[in-house]
């Protein structure tokens, strides 16, 4: 019991310290209010960071990172893809509507070129801005590419790496990290080969970097799936990518 206690005292101590760090945002697509969060240094000139939350909208996962990228010296925004009233709660309600986005991808990528946007207002320097994204999130990093969206790099972690089969693979010209779990399930073979297809139609500057005994969402301590000594990993090749790109 008492241990019970003390870790819910630590998991409200990191609420709070998140809730002080991250300042809400309200900006509209149309007549859809949508709530994101920006770092705490919004309003400086510095390389900005979009994060793509994972399918049940933003998490700890993704405020955790925006605050360790705050202290690389990034202003970082934290989406909101679904918008205020349409945030699910349950696995099932997440499916349906992450579906809905990848299916009406252009509607996806409009909700990333808006919060693109968003970041600028907040400071960050237009020439100088990366998408990093998870699971559902990582998909949408790579429609930021995909759809040409005016940014130097993204980076895909555990997303979703297919597109329609009705969808011509056009150039991709921003830079390109894929960190790919090696036992992610919902990750096909021919997922992955037809992505490098795609890449090199344009040239692109493309990693992608495979993480053994990794199952799908190995980089959230959340998670069943989270793989600690990977998960650094990550975030330590994600930094590299972004310093080279930004600074």
């Amino acid at each position: 019991m008492k241990l019970s206690l003390t870790l819910f005292a630590v998991y409200l101590g990191m609420q709070l310290t998140l809730a002080q760090k991250l300042k809400p945002v309200a900006y509209q697509d149309g007549s859809q209010k949508l709530n994101g969060l920006v770092t705490s240094n919004a309003g400086k000139k510095l390389p900005g960071v979009l994060i793509l939350p994972a399918w049940k909208g933003i998490d700890d996962e993704a405020k955790n990172s925006a605050i360790e990228l705050e202290k690389q010296g990034y202003i970082a925004f934290i989406a909101d893809i679904y918008g205020e009233g349409n945030i699910p709660t349950d696995n099932a309600s997440a499916s349906k509507i992450a579906g809905t986005y990848k299916q009406d991808y252009k509607a996806y990528q409009k909700r990333i070129a808006l919060a693109l946007e968003e970041l600028k207002k907040q400071g960050a320097n237009s020439d100088k801005i990366a998408v990093i994204g998870y699971c559902f999130g990582g998909t949408g990093a790579l429609e930021t590419a995909r759809a040409g969206l005016p940014v130097v790099g993204v980076v895909s972690i555990h997303g979703g790496l297919a597109k329609g089969n009705d969808r011509l693979n056009v150039p991709i010209k921003t830079k390109v990290l894929v960190e790919n779990p090696a036992d992610d399930e919902s990750v096909k073979p021919e997922d992955m080969t037809n992505l490098i297809a795609e890449l090199k139609t344009g040239k692109t500057d493309f990693q992608i970097i495979t993480y053994a005994n990794s199952k799908h969402t190995f980089t959230s301590p959340e998670s069943p799936d989270y793989n600690e000594v990977m998960a650094k990993r990550a975030w330590n090749h994600t930094l590299t990518f972004l310093k080279e790109i930004l600074k």
